[in-house]
């Protein structure tokens, strides 16, 4: 509470009071002294005061007012007197100002005198209070300051002034503000604008203020502040963007297409100045590409001088750096980077990871099956893009995208008939031009057991005679397997009908032998059919059977069958032809049987087996139409004869035959259509129809035809000799017979000539060249003229109509016969260049036709000049910087012969210069000079004048390479950096640092070079000789390092330079003294806390100096304390002790001295003040407490308790952590705020804090562990009721539902055992899983049962839950469903997941199937016999629980047999076929394999169970096994 306010409240009241009171009255009463004068003060009045000032009394004589030191001070005062009385008064003539500067110090001095003899001064001193009754006045309204952008941070920028008019400083202090409020700038209490932080120009270029000045009560004035900023050329020139992206496809050079995110451009960073850049390229990574890239100096244009191969790059992405400098200060740079995307072009063909394929794949895969996976890459971004495929289209596999090759037809995939498969893989590139490669798969099957032995004969038969002896070969049985290995290996064993043993058979070669021997029936015949089983050796094995049927005979009587037996053969069959099979019966005795032909025995047989032949032709025309034949069959003791009733039959045996057989004939060229050529005739030996004869002709062409009754043979379209002189016709005679008969004669007709063809030459005008040196007689061209008619009409004669130009004698004769042209006159090239001969062939037909052609000769020049230089000696001057593939001079090259050097060239060796065949001599296009490499050049030229013995000329060129300022100065090694010692150097005083002497390869004023410092340096020069200088004084802890930029220039044209920079560092002096980090350190610690080495403090003190100079060593130079110690290198100020002997507060002040190890030492001192004090704390600095869980809440946990050291101050306790569960009280009892359970939470982990009363309070922190104990709980059921659905057939063990309970104590849950509430007869549960499983459910078909379960935590404690069970009736065999399939058994096998989709997707039921076997006709046949083997599918269908009849299905199977049909397509493929069988019958097969898979219908099982029945079909019993299994594919 503000006591001392409330009383300066009160006083100020009364003061307000009391002047009121006397308001209108004097400010003093006083008896004036005439007698000896005197003084008064009269006390103090606050300025503006008007009225009466002091109220003189005692006034017997006459009075007045006088001045009193200062008579300007009576202006404010009169007296106002009136003789005769007592009194007189002083009052104001104007109100009183304590700021009028004629008052001093605010005081008004005046005098009263008395008018006596003497005249004494009474005098008056009256203060006058100074009121703040004026407001601060600016000298000015407006100030104007224009201030570099580089003006010093932290000095005065203009000074603003405001004069308050108040006398005292409480009322005339100024304070000055400044509006708005800046960062910039900052005004002080003496008007004065400082500067606090760098302008910036390109930021700010004006700022405008309103300056405040206000006196302490409120009153104030304004003035506007104006600063113009000065832009000043500090600031590098900047790029609009740090980072472009550029983008060009690969291969293509030039200008980039994009640029983003806009065009490249960078401008001065003072943007008042804005001085013009010049652009270049820094660095480019990958390096390597750095002479691809050009960049515009002006524009900043960036562009690909040489195009690039983005395969060929590491990444796509190149970074150009680039920089920007200005053309007034190379050193005033910018840089940005140019990330420059190489877009792809699709310019390399996809690869595949290997050259070809070789991969093993096992027979019969099913569709879908993996064969391999290729990998196919493509330099290109984004790899390969394309399609894949399989080449040819028949092959057996598809391709996905990723490269997956799959089996796409299994049906193909047989070891047995192909053993392996090549193929082409080709892919092909999306995008253009469209790559194609393919490589080659060989893809190898390996052999699964999928064929049965296949028995070579469907029966075999052995005989057992009347010498039968044990061990005697009755019969062998052969079968094969075409698979491979093992699996082919076949085993033979008897399995049927061998009961008494008479047999045995060898189990490799499948030979039959007699074991013991057979009594014999007289007069009859014993049957022995045994079944032969062949086995392969496979895995699992297969096998087939076959039937051979021994048949053991005693004895018997031949005999026929029948007495007549009919025949019927046609007339003109070779010998040999079955007529009839003679049946007989005859049991083979020791004697064999003889059949034997009685009659007609020269034109019939009979074999030992009863076929009735011919033994010859038989003649139908010529010979009886029909034969009995006597047969007999005897056994040499025994026989018996029959009747062959053998009837012959006509057919047309006889062909048509011409007179002549081959024809000639002749018919003009000329002849007309329709005109006759011949008649050809032929005749048949047989009648009626064999006999009618129709003709036609072969090979005519059309030109002829044939009359097909009369056979003449006519002219059908025009002839032509030279065409086709003659032509072989074949004329064919055929008869009318069944099946006809034909005969063909030859017919050769021979066209004659007429003369009905013009010679023609074979060329309509020929050319040939001649050298003018050609001598008579020269055969110049042969002519050829051809006339393709016969004779004389074919002969022709050559011959020269006309020569132009003419001349006499002719220049050429034409041999009439041959057709050679020859030269009989001398050429001359100079009077004729070219003759034309006009020539013609006539044949010797009548009338003569001529053809006619022409000649052109024309006369060749002969090349007897030789070329000429214009000058032997050719000398040039070129400049070094001359630009590849430039002109130098042309040589110039004259030739008197025709054409002059139009056709000569140029021979010269020299790998720097060309020369074309115009002579022009330039620089080639892959070469530069380089005056400093070679500064001159001789070529020996030679000029030929033709390719082929040319003439030739020679001359010399001689080539100067002129000297081009194209070398920049070069600096030599300079060490880095240079050092030297700090200093205060200077002109008259300099320090030499190190000499610079560049080289220049350049010759004359190109290679003088002049060192300068690229900027103004006033701290460093160069002398004449290089040597640079220090000449400024050079503080190292003021800047320790220099880095300079140094310019070596020549004075070539264009001038070059070569800028570096170099770095100067500063060797240190010990110049400065440590500096403490404070003035004094203050720590203070609770002597709780107080422990030996505790670190209370750091010293920290800093030298500026470097190295030993800077090292520092802490000591205490004044006090000292046996508590502390201080370490002498770190600063650190720790406890010696415990301070147990300190018992009360207690402060150390000490002073600290760093110095360091200069030469000589310098130091400073700090000082340093230490507070010990006592401080709360624990009793323990941890409790540990525990309660049981589930307890009421404000149940006490523990008590904890803290000492505050001192009777004098109070301790409290405050809970810092869960404070929702826990509160502690004032006693530091520790209470719960809610029942607490161990299962949510076991432990606590609280923090207690003590705050004692000290100001400023002391605290402690104590943690407090609580511990829930566990109370045991009951486990619990997830539900109370558990219901489930079986059907009564289920066997022991079924699943048929699974409860779960929960323990919240801890651990128990695992511990937990299951049991019935009561036994039963139908059910049990699983004692660890809870499992409840079917014990036998038979006798509750079509009831609900109940069973209580209960669960048992190892304390005893308990829960139940009811299983209520619905038990179905079970499907009957009635029920069962059987379908065939054309696909073998080993495939169906594979598949019979995907069958199960299949048939419910076509049924909409739920389907189960039960078998899987082949049929009996597979048994016994080779499995690789695709179109033949069955295999019958067996299920049954369930619609929402309840078993569909089997007429039901059937009836479905057949509505829906599209839908099923194109689904059983998706898995076996084309060709597959399928049927619905009756009711499920014995199949019979001996060895057939049974998928059964088991049904089990409860709700709620975790796992489906598969029961895999095998049934033993030998046996009258069947055995069946549940084997439990979980399964997540059906």
């Amino acid at each position: 509470m503000d006591t001392d306010g409330s009383i300066w409240t009160r006083l100020l009241l009364v003061v307000c009071v009391c002047v009121c009171a006397v308001s209108g009255g004097p400010l003093g009463n006083s008896t004036i002294n005439c007698n000896g004068g005197g003084h008064l003060d009269v006390g103090a009045v606050d300025e503006g005061y008007s009225g009466d000032v002091e109220l003189v009394n005692g006034t017997t004589e006459g009075v007045k007012l006088v001045p009193y030191f200062f008579p300007e001070h009576l202006q404010f005062l009169e007296l106002s007197f009136t003789l005769g009385e007592t009194s007189a008064t002083v009052r104001t003539k104007k109100p009183l100002d304590a700021d009028a500067d004629i008052l001093r110090g605010s005081t008004l001095f005046y005098s009263i005198m008395c008018d006596g003899l003497v005249k004494y001064n009474n005098t008056r001193k009256l203060k006058i209070n100074d009121l703040n009754d004026n407001a601060p006045i600016f000298k000015q309204k407006v100030y104007r300051k224009s201030v570099s952008e580089i003006h010093p941070v932290n000095t005065e920028v203009l000074q603003v002034t405001a004069e308050d008019a108040d006398r005292t400083a409480a009322n005339n202090r100024v304070t000055y503000s400044i509006e708005p409020a800046s960062e910039d700038f900052e005004v002080i209490s003496s008007g004065a604008f400082i500067l606090k932080r760098r302008l910036n120009y390109n930021l700010v270029q004006k700022y405008s203020f309103t300056v405040k000045a206000e006196d302490s009560g409120g009153k104030f004035d304004t003035a506007t502040v104006d600063i113009d900023v000065v832009d000043f050329d500090n600031l590098n020139p900047y790029f609009i963007h740090n980072l472009y992206q550029a983008f060009i496809p690969e291969n293509q050079a030039g200008s980039f297409r994009t640029i983003q995110p806009e065009a490249i451009k960078a401008q001065d960073g003072d943007t008042g100045i804005n001085m013009t850049l010049t652009y270049s390229i820094n660095a480019v990574s990958p390096d390597k590409y750095r002479s691809n890239f050009n960049i515009d100096s002006s524009s900043g244009v960036l562009s690909l001088v040489t195009a690039i191969d983005r395969e060929e790059m590491n990444s796509s992405v190149i970074s150009v750096d680039i920089k920007a400098a200005q053309t007034d200060d190379t050193l005033k740079t910018a840089v940005a980077s140019v990330s420059v995307t190489v877009e792809d072009v699709n310019d390399n063909p996809p690869e595949f990871d290997q050259s070809d394929y070789s991969v093993n794949l096992l027979e019969n895969s099913p569709v879908d099956a993996v064969l391999l996976k290729v990998i196919v890459t493509d330099r290109d971004q984004g790899g390969f893009v394309g399609t894949l495929q399989i080449l040819p289209e028949s092959a057996p596999f598809s391709i996905g995208s990723d490269g997956t090759v799959r089996v796409k037809n299994s049906t193909v995939l047989d070891r047995e008939t192909t053993e392996s498969i090549t193929f082409q893989i080709e892919a092909t590139e999306k995008n253009p031009p469209n790559n194609v490669v393919d490589v080659q798969v060989n893809v190898t099957l390996l052999d699964e057991n999928d064929n049965s032995p296949a028995f070579s004969s469907s029966k075999y038969e052995g005989k057992v005679f009347a010498n039968q002896t044990v061990g005697m070969l009755l019969v062998q049985v052969k079968a094969e397997d075409p698979d491979y290995g093992e699996n082919g290996q076949i085993k033979y064993s008897i399995n049927f009908g061998n009961n008494d043993s008479y047999f045995s058979i060898n189990e490799d070669t499948g030979e039959i032998w007699l074991a013991k021997t057979i009594e014999l029936l007289e007069n009859g015949i014993l049957d022995f059919p045994l079944t032969i089983t062949a086995t392969d050796g496979g895995i699992i094995p297969r096998s087939s059977s076959v039937q051979a049927n021994i048949r053991a005979s005693g004895d018997s009587k031949p005999q026929f069958l029948q007495k007549v037996f009919n025949g019927t053969v046609e007339e003109e069959q070779d010998p040999g032809v079955l007529i009839v099979k003679v049946n007989f019966h005859a049991i083979p005795a020791e004697v064999p049987v003889t059949l034997q032909v009685d009659t007609y025995a020269d034109k019939f047989a009979i074999s030992p087996t009863g076929e009735f032949t011919t033994k010859l032709k038989l003649d139908y025309d010529e010979a009886p139409h029909n034969y009995t034949v006597q047969i007999s069959i005897s056994d040499g003791t025994n026989s018996d004869t029959a009747v062959v009733e053998v009837q012959v039959t006509d057919i047309n045996d006889n062909s048509p035959v011409f007179a002549s057989n081959s024809v000639t004939k002749s018919v003009p060229e000329d002849a007309k259509v329709g005109s006759n050529v011949t008649r050809v005739l032929a005749t048949d030996k047989d009648s009626s129809f064999n006999k009618e004869i129709r003709y036609s002709l072969r090979g005519a062409e059309g030109r002829f035809s044939i009359d097909p009754v009369s056979g003449i043979v006519s002219v059908a379209d025009a002839l032509d000799r030279e065409t086709k002189a003659e032509y072989n016709l074949q004329v064919m005679a055929e008869d009318q017979g069944r099946p006809a008969r034909s005969s063909t004669a030859t017919l050769l007709v021979q066209v004659s000539d007429i003369n009905d063809n013009i010679p023609k030459f074979s060329e309509a005008e020929y050319e040939v060249e001649v050298l003018e040196t050609e001598s008579v007689g020269t055969s110049v061209l042969s002519l050829s003229a051809v006339d393709p008619d016969e004779g004389s009409n074919g002969s022709i004669t050559y011959s020269i109509f006309k020569q132009s130009p003419s001349s006499d004698p002719a220049v050429f004769e034409l041999d009439s016969s041959s057709g050679t042209l020859r030269l009989v006159q001398p050429l001359d090239y100079s009077e004729v260049k070219v003759y034309r001969l006009m020539v013609q062939a006539s044949d010797g037909g009548t009338p003569s036709l001529v053809g006619n052609s022409s000649v052109v000769v024309k006369v060749k020049d002969v090349n007897n000049n030789p070329p000429e230089f214009s000058k032997e000696s050719y000398d040039v001057a070129v400049s070094e910087n001359l630009a590849s593939g430039a002109s130098i001079l042309t040589l110039e090259v004259t030739d008197k012969d025709e054409g002059g050097f139009s056709n000569g060239y140029f021979l010269y060796t020299n790998n720097t210069f060309d020369i074309n065949k115009q002579g022009v001599v330039s620089l080639r296009k892959d070469v530069t000079l380089d005056r400093e490499t070679k500064d001159s050049y001789v070529l020996q030229v030679v000029a030929v004048d033709h390719v082929t013995d040319g003439l030739r000329a020679t001359a010399q060129l001689n080539i100067t390479v002129l000297d081009y300022n194209d070398n920049a100065p070069q600096f030599p090694d300079i060490p880095d950096p240079l050092f030297i010692p700090e200093g205060d150097y200077s002109e008259d005083t300099p320090r030499e640092v190190f000499p610079i002497r560049p080289t220049d390869a350049d010759l004359g004023p190109n290679g003088e070079v002049s060192l300068t410092l690229a900027s103004d340096n006033s701290l460093f020069r160069f002398r004449e000789d290089g040597m640079l200088l220090a000449v400024g004084a050079l503080d190292r802890e003021s800047k320790e390092t220099y880095n300079l930029l140094i310019r070596a220039s020549d004075k070539g044209n264009p001038q070059r330079e070569n800028i570096t920079t170099i770095s100067v560092s500063l060797i240190d002096v010990n110049d400065n003294r440590p500096e403490f980090s404070s003035s004094s350190y203050v720590s203070s610690i609770l002597l709780k806390d107080a422990e030996e080495g505790k670190l209370l403090l750091t010293l920290s003190a800093t030298d500026r100096d470097a190295k030993n100079n800077s090292v520092i060593t802490y000591s205490f130079c004044e006090g000292g304390s046996p508590y502390l110690a201080l370490n002498s290198k770190t600063g650190e100020v720790s406890l010696t002790s415990d301070l147990a002997d300190v018992t009360e507060d207690t402060t150390v002040v000490l002073t600290a001295m760093a110095k360091d190890h200069g030469h000589p030492p310098l130091n400073s001192t700090a000082r340093v003040v230490v507070s010990l004090e006592e401080g709360v704390a624990f009793q323990s600095s941890s409790y540990n407490f525990s309660l049981p869980e589930n307890r009421p809440a404000g149940v006490t946990v523990g008590k904890v308790w803290a000492s505050s050291g001192s009777d004098l101050y109070d301790v409290a306790y405050t809970l810092k952590t869960h404070t929702d569960v826990f509160s502690v009280n004032a006693n530091g009892a520790i209470l719960t705020k809610t029942e607490l359970d161990k299962e949510k939470q076991e432990w606590y982990i609280l923090d207690v804090e003590a705050v004692d009363t000290r100001s400023p309070p002391t605290t402690a922190i104590a943690m407090v562990r609580v511990q829930v104990e566990d109370v045991n709980e009951a486990p619990q059921f997830s539900s109370e009721v558990y219901n489930a659905s079986i059907f009564s057939i289920a066997p022991y063990k079924t699943p048929v539902v699974q409860l779960k309970a929960s323990d919240s104590d801890v651990g128990d849950e695992g511990q937990l055992v299951y049991s019935l509430s009561a036994a039963s007869p139908y059910f049990n549960v699983e004692a660890s899983s809870g499992l409840v499983f079917v014990v036998s459910a038979v006798g509750l078909a079509g009831q609900t049962a109940e069973v209580e379960v209960k669960v048992t935590d190892p304390e005893g404690l308990h829960a139940t839950a009811m299983v209520e069970v619905e038990v179905q009736g079970s499907a009957s065999s009635s029920d069962v469903v059987t379908i065939s399939l054309n696909q073998p058994a080993n495939v169906v096998e594979k598949n019979v997941p995907q069958m199960k989709k299949s048939l419910e997707k076509a049924l909409g039921w739920t389907v189960t199937i039960i078998e899987v076997s082949s049929s009996k006709r597979g048994a016994a046949e080779s499995r690789t016999l695709r179109a033949d083997v069955e295999t019958l599918v067996s299920f049954i269908a369930v619609d929402e629980g309840e078993v569909v009849s089997f007429e039901d299905v059937k009836e479905k199977l057949q509505s829906e047999s599209a839908v099923l049909m194109a689904e059983l397509v998706k898995v076996f493929g084309e060709g597959v076929q399928f049927d619905v069988l009756g009711r499920p019958q014995d199949t019979g097969s001996d060895q057939t394999v049974v998928i059964a898979l088991g049904v089990v219908f409860g709700l709620g099982i975790p796992g489906l169970i598969v029961a895999v029945a095998l049934i033993r079909r030998d046996s009258r019993d069947a055995l069946i096994d549940f084997v439990k299994s979980p399964c997540d594919c059906l």
